[in-house]
């Protein structure tokens, strides 16, 4: 009677466990897998809109208190930025809600700046965490101004496109000479945010980057990763940075999206697992 007994207790605990975990069940945006999220993202394709040695996150209210930085998005980018000055201007991203501001170090070419033809401003889901939204007046800076050499390629890297055959490099590539080609310069930010400070000292220490799409419990809230991608009309001999060398490649972001657009393409694409593209 022992031995059924105890049977009959195993299977009473076991069926207890069964339904503590159907009732404890991860919500399904919880269940998906790394390789489900390879291509769940959407797109915000931007113009170069201008050129200043300006730079609103490390030296706000300082006009050229900055190497030059090449600007895309918001139009009215400079050392007085703000989150209010941003939403009352325009934007040449190509969705209209996209009125955040984004900036790298100008290209110069055997010491003269070239400006980017465009870029493309990718916003993925890492985390097998649903995402929230950018808060609104978020600041981050990705990337090393003063490197002096190569950083982690999660971070940055140049390459000549997907088309080129040639693979991303540490090192400016010479790409060929094709109109489907082109010298671009990667800086992929971090997604996990510490959930309390829209910016910090250091501008960076706010965020972290995922570990196998799961957020560090110091940085415990999703966002989206944020990748900027800048499209430059040469083939690479010859370039550095005005932030100096060809190591030093980083990014600001200042967000201003329009909330409503910024949440509703979130919600849709990202949380929602679809690939959305570029939008208009």
């Amino acid at each position: 009677m022992k031995r059924w007994a105890l049977i009959g207790l195993v299977a009473t605990l076991a069926a207890l466990g069964a339904v503590s975990f159907a009732v404890g069940a991860p919500r399904q945006s919880q269940l998906v897998t790394l390789k489900q999220l390879a291509e769940v993202n959407f797109v915000s394709g931007c113009r170069f809109s201008h050129s200043a040695p300006d730079d609103p996150i490390v030296a706000p209210g300082k006009p050229g208190g900055s190497h030059d930085h090449s600007f895309v998005g918001n139009r009215s980018t400079n050392a007085w930025t703000t989150t209010d000055t941003l939403l009352a201007n325009g934007t040449t991203c190509r969705r209209a809600g996209d009125t955040a501001a984004y900036w790298m170090p100008t290209l110069l070419v055997d010491g003269r700046s070239v400006a980017p033809l465009n870029a493309t401003v990718y916003y993925r889901r890492h985390t097998l965490s649903e995402v929230k939204p950018f808060p609104l007046g978020f600041r981050m800076i990705a990337g090393d101004a003063k490197a002096t050499s190569p950083q982690a390629r999660q971070v940055t890297f140049w390459s000549c496109g997907a088309l080129a055959g040639i693979p991303p490099s540490s090192e400016v590539p010479a790409c060929p000479q094709d109109r489907r080609t082109s010298l671009r310069l990667h800086v992929r930010f971090p997604e996990c945010w510490d959930g309390v400070h829209l910016d910090v000292a250091d501008h960076k220490s706010h965020m972290a980057y995922d570990r196998r799409g799961r957020c560090p419990s110091s940085h415990p809230v999703a966002l989206p990763a944020l990748a900027l991608i800048y499209h430059y009309p040469v083939f690479g001999p010859g370039t550095s940075l005005s932030s100096g060398g060809t190591y030093s490649g980083h990014a600001d972001f200042f967000n201003a999206w329009r909330p409503d657009a910024l949440a509703s393409l979130v919600d849709g694409c990202l949380n929602a697992l679809r690939h959305c593209g570029p939008g208009v």
